[in-house]
């Protein structure tokens, strides 16, 4: 009796900060991976002293040893997408950049810097760094309104000021880019995302919870997940349809909270594919 041999999952290889939470960071990223049937492989970039109710503390790893931590992983698994979060030294930035620079593959950017309790997770004179050797490189980036703001240098509230900052974004290099409105505050959230083609808007109604801690980086790593398995079926990337599952899969997970902590709480990462 043959057996077949299960097919390749899609790789994730995910370059970010540690949330001892659970709630973001690595953990969430590779649970979102996880449910979207990828595989994840990681390189930590920071330890952070983190809960439900802020950052206490960060402790950054140092560089070379974080691309010591990429270098082992693409010398053996490979990967299909790379998916960067949490960068906070300048010198971190410049490391990871020069470590990918080679790579000729699809690079999904979370620039992490203000975390959903309004902690600032990237120094202000680090920005131009992570703009310019990282954002203007993306395959996709995805900032929050707040994000969009610091990158562009203009306010980020309305869906006209959205269009424009994505436009900014692409003029200055980015292939594709994701303004996330989860921080509006409307009955709806409506997520902006430009392509190369034109803007596709996504609209849902806004959940009433204090449960998303890590909504950021679940959306950022689901939308990974689902491009590099895309990839692993030698389909070409398609962003609307990895973007339109992924927010789907996000807005479930915060259905699913666990309400765990007393600040914001983490999503239900293993939320049933089939969840309403």
């Amino acid at each position: 009796m043959s057996t077949q041999s299960p097919a390749t999952p899609g790789r994730v290889l995910v370059i970010a900060g540690s949330d001892s939470g659970g709630g973001a960071g690595i953990q969430a990223d590779i649970k979102s991976i996880m449910a979207q049937g990828a595989y994840a492989t990681t390189a930590i970039t920071a330890l952070t002293a983190q809960n439900t109710q802020g950052v206490q503390d960060i402790m950054n790893v140092p560089p070379a040893f974080v691309a010591r931590q990429i270098s082992s992983v693409l010398d053996d698994i490979g990967t299909d997408v790379i998916k960067t979060g949490m960068l906070s030294q300048r010198t971190m930035i410049e490391q990871v950049a020069e470590t990918l620079m080679a790579l000729d593959l699809p690079m999904v950017v979370d620039p992490v810097m203000v975390a959903t309790s309004g902690d600032r997770l990237l120094a202000e004179d680090n920005i131009a760094a992570l703009q310019d050797l990282l954002v203007n490189h993306a395959f996709l980036v995805t900032p929050n309104l707040p994000e969009a703001s610091l990158l562009t240098r203009r306010d980020v509230d309305t869906p006209d000021d959205m269009k424009r900052a994505a436009d900014t974004l692409m003029t200055a290099g980015a292939h594709a880019a994701l303004i996330k409105g989860g921080h509006g505050t409307g009955r709806l959230v409506c997520d902006l995302l430009a392509l190369q083609s034109g803007f596709e808007m996504f609209e849902h109604e806004r959940i009433d919870t204090r449960n998303t801690h890590g909504t950021g980086c679940t959306l950022a790593s689901a939308i990974a997940g689902q491009l590099a398995g895309q990839i692993s079926r030698d389909t070409p990337p398609d962003l609307k349809a990895a973007t339109e599952r992924a927010l789907i899969y996000v807005h479930r997970a915060i259905k699913a909270a666990p309400d765990l902590g007393q600040g914001n709480g983490p999503l239900g990462h293993h939320v049933p594919e089939n969840a309403s």
